[in-house]
C-alpha cells in the first residue's frame, strides 16, 4: 500500500473504535491565556505511547447503556451521548477530575467516586452512589477525529470542550495508563513539545494550534459557533516532490498540516 492510498480520504475507510476526550480549560492563576489539562501517557501503551494527550479513551459498552438511560432518540444521537459519557468516565478514572456535573463535588467526592469507578467500571452505579446527574449539554462539540490509517489502529475521537473555572483541585493520575498530569497553555503545549519537553501527535498538535487562538472558555465556544465540530481525515498531498499530511482548510484550524515525515500519527 502507498502512502496516498493510506492516507486518501476519498477510499474506503478502515473500522474505527469510538473514542471521546475531553479539553478542559481552567482560570489561569497567574492570569494570561486559559490553561488546558493535559496527561502523558505511559510508554508501554500501544496507542500514543509516551505522548501528551487530553483525558479520554474508547467508547465502553456500558456508556451506551447509559446513553439510552438519557433518552437517545437514535442511533446518532445514542452514539453521541455515549461518547460524551465516556470523557466524563475516563476523565473521573485518569485523573480524579469529576466534570460534567450538574453538581459541584468536593476534592473527597471526586476520590470517593475515583476509587468506586475503579472497582465497578462503569459510570451508571458511580452516578448513583453519589446521587450525581450528567449534565451531558454541559459540554462543547469542538471536532471529531478519524484518520483512514491502514496498518495501524484507527480511533473515531470525538473532542468535547468543558470549562472548570478557578481549577482549585487536587489530581490523581491513573498509574496504569498515565505516567504525569499537568496543567499548561495551548502555547505553553507547544513550546514544550517543540523543545521536546513533551511528545504531540499530529491530532493533537493540531488541535492545540487551534486552541491557541483563544483567551478565554469564552471565545472557544464562540469559535465553535463559527466553526461547528466536523469530521476531520487527514489526508496526504505530494508538494515539491515531498509528502504532506493534510487537514481541510476550511475547519477553524490556523494550521493544515505538515511534512508527513515529522507528523506523530501514534
Amino acid at each position: 500500500m502507498d502512502l496516498k492510498e493510506m492516507f486518501d480520504p476519498e477510499g474506503e475507510a478502515p473500522p474505527a473504535t469510538p473514542a471521546a476526550t475531553l479539553v478542559i480549560f481552567r482560570n489561569c492563576p497567574e492570569g494570561g491565556p486559559p490553561q488546558l489539562l493535559m496527561v502523558q501517557r505511559s510508554k508501554e501503551m500501544r496507542f500514543a505511547g509516551g505522548a501528551a494527550v487530553f483525558p479520554g479513551g474508547r467508547v465502553d459498552p456500558a456508556d451506551y447503556e447509559l446513553a439510552e438511560a438519557h433518552g437517545a432518540s437514535d442511533d446518532d444521537h445514542r452514539e453521541e451521548l455515549a461518547a460524551r459519557i465516556a470523557s466524563i468516565r475516563e476523565t473521573l478514572e485518569e485523573t480524579g477530575l469529576a466534570v460534567g456535573l450538574h453538581q459541584r463535588p468536593s476534592l473527597e467526592e471526586a476520590l470517593a467516586a475515583r476509587a468506586h469507578l475503579l472497582e465497578v467500571g462503569t459510570l451508571a452505579p458511580v452516578l448513583e452512589a453519589m446521587n450525581w446527574t450528567l449534565d451531558l449539554d454541559g459540554l462543547i462539540p469542538f471536532a471529531r477525529w478519524r484518520p483512514k490509517h491502514k496498518e495501524i489502529r484507527v480511533f473515531d475521537t470525538r473532542f468535547y470542550l468543558a470549562n472548570l473555572g478557578t481549577g482549585a483541585v487536587d489530581l490523581l493520575v491513573d498509574a496504569t495508563e498515565n505516567t504525569h498530569l499537568f496543567w499548561a497553555s495551548a502555547a505553553e503545549a507547544l513550546r514544550m513539545a517543540d523543545t521536546g519537553d513533551i511528545k504531540v501527535i499530529f491530532p493533537t498538535r493540531r488541535n492545540l494550534e487551534r486552541l491557541a487562538l483563544f483567551d478565554s472558555f469564552d471565545a472557544a465556544v464562540a469559535h465553535v459557533a463559527d466553526y461547528p465540530s466536523r469530521m476531520i481525515t487527514p489526508y496526504m498531498e505530494m508538494r515539491d516532490g515531498v509528502p504532506w499530511l493534510l487537514i481541510p482548510h476550511d475547519a477553524g484550524y490556523p494550521v493544515h498540516g505538515e511534512v508527513l515525515e515529522t507528523a506523530a500519527r501514534g
